[in-house]
């Protein structure tokens, strides 16, 4: 099983900055995708930023060069600096990990709990 557990939330002003992190526990597999998603109530979830176990790098129009996303291999543990933050980046932020197997192909998701972020003056 595969447990991940986020910080690092929180309210903070347009134009200020947070970083997220996510540790991710359990068989989470050799090649797998850690990332981030968010959600406004009423809205789906969307994806914000993904880093795979190779090093590619994936992100959202919205947030290119204000965030930015990273991992530590040798913590389990994916990171995402968020800077520039706008009133528009308010919602809830969840890691994601995704796993692949071969034989038989699956492909393997969890979640986070979720951590509020809140821009706002």
């Amino acid at each position: 099983q595969v447990q991940l557990v986020e910080s690092g939330g929180g309210l903070v002003n347009p134009g200020g900055s947070l970083r997220l992190a996510c540790v991710a526990s359990g068989s989470v597999g050799a090649i797998n995708s850690l990332g981030w998603y968010r959600q406004v109530a009423g809205k789906e979830r969307a994806l914000v930023a993904t880093a795979a176990s190779g090093g590619a790098t994936n992100y959202t129009d919205s947030v290119k060069g204000r965030f930015t996303i990273s991992r530590d291999n040798s913590k389990n543990t994916v990171y995402l600096q968020m800077n520039d933050l706008r009133p528009e980046d308010t919602a809830i932020y969840y890691c994601n990990l995704k796993k692949w197997v071969f034989i038989p192909p699956y492909e393997y998701n969890y979640w986070g709990q979720g951590t509020q972020v809140a821009v706002s003056s």
